[in-house]
C-alpha cells in the first residue's frame, strides 16, 4: 500500500493567525504544508512570498511544499529555498529552460517538482524525470482556492503514475484542486499519493476530523 500524504493548503487558512493555523493543522495530522504562491501575472491572483514562508518555518517541522504560480520563475527560487522551503515546484510554461530551473531548485538544497495544469500536455516530462522529486497534477485551473475538482484530471494522474512506475524513481504524485473527503479515494485509485486540500480542511471547524476522514477513505483504496 502506498504511503499517503495530506498537504493542507494555507491559501485557505486564517492569515491573521497563520502560525497558529499551521501548528494546529500539523497537530491534526497533516504531513506537509502546501504553500501557494501567485503573482497576478502567470495567474490572476496575488498571494504570499518568501517572508511568509520564513515566518511559518519555525512553527512546524513537516516539509513546506512551495507551489510557484509565477512567471518568470528562476529569480524567486533561491529566496524560497533560503526561507525554509523543502520542495519547490513550478509550471513548465513559466520557465524557458526546464532542466536549468529544476537544477537550480536542487542546487539550492530543495526537492524539485513540475506542475501540470488541466490543459498542459505531459510531454514536458520526457527528458527531465531524472531531476524530479514531485509531479503535481492540477485538478482545477490555478489562480483561486475553493474551485471544484475537474474529473478529467484522473486520467492524467493515471498516465503520470505509469510514467513514474516505468522510471523506477521515487517521485511523489501530488494532486491539487477541489480535493475533499468525497473524492480523495478516486484520486488515490488513479495513482496519486499526496493530496492538497485547502477549503476542505481549513473551511471546517475540526481539522483532525476532516484529515481522519480523508485517511479513512484512503484506507479503502
Amino acid at each position: 500500500m502506498p504511503t499517503y500524504r495530506i498537504a493542507p493548503s494555507i491559501l485557505s487558512a486564517d492569515f491573521a493567525r497563520l502560525g497558529e493555523e499551521v501548528r494546529n493543522v500539523v497537530s491534526a495530522g497533516a504531513d506537509i504544508i502546501h504553500f501557494d504562491v501567485m503573482d497576478n501575472h502567470y495567474v490572476p491572483n496575488l498571494t504570499i512570498g518568501p517572508l511568509v514562508c520564513e515566518a511559518i518555518r519555525p512553527h512546524v517541522q513537516v516539509p513546506i511544499d512551495v507551489h510557484l504560480m509565477v512567471k518568470p520563475v528562476d529569480r524567486i527560487i533561491p529566496d524560497f529555498a533560503k526561507a525554509g522551503a523543502n520542495i519547490i515546484s513550478f509550471h513548465p510554461e513559466a520557465s524557458d529552460h526546464l532542466d536549468r530551473t529544476l537544477q537550480l531548485i536542487r542546487d539550492n538544497g530543495c526537492q524539485a517538482g513540475l506542475v501540470f495544469n488541466p490543459a498542459t500536455p505531459l510531454h514536458f516530462l520526457d527528458h527531465v524525470m531524472d531531476k524530479l522529486d514531485l509531479i503535481l497534477i492540477m485538478s482545477v485551473n490555478p489562480g483561486f482556492g475553493g474551485q471544484s475538482f475537474i474529473p478529467g484530471a484522473l486520467k492524467k494522474i493515471a498516465e503520470v503514475r505509469q510514467r513514474i512506475d516505468a522510471s523506477g524513481r521515487d517521485i511523489l504524485l501530488e494532486v491539487d484542486g477541489g480535493i475533499k473527503i468525497e473524492n480523495i479515494a478516486a484520486a488515490a485509485q488513479a495513482g496519486a499519493d499526496t493530496f492538497v486540500a485547502g477549503s476542505a480542511i481549513f473551511g471546517k471547524p475540526d481539522y483532525k476530523a476532516v484529515i481522519d476522514s480523508m485517511r479513512a477513505e484512503l484506507a479503502k483504496v
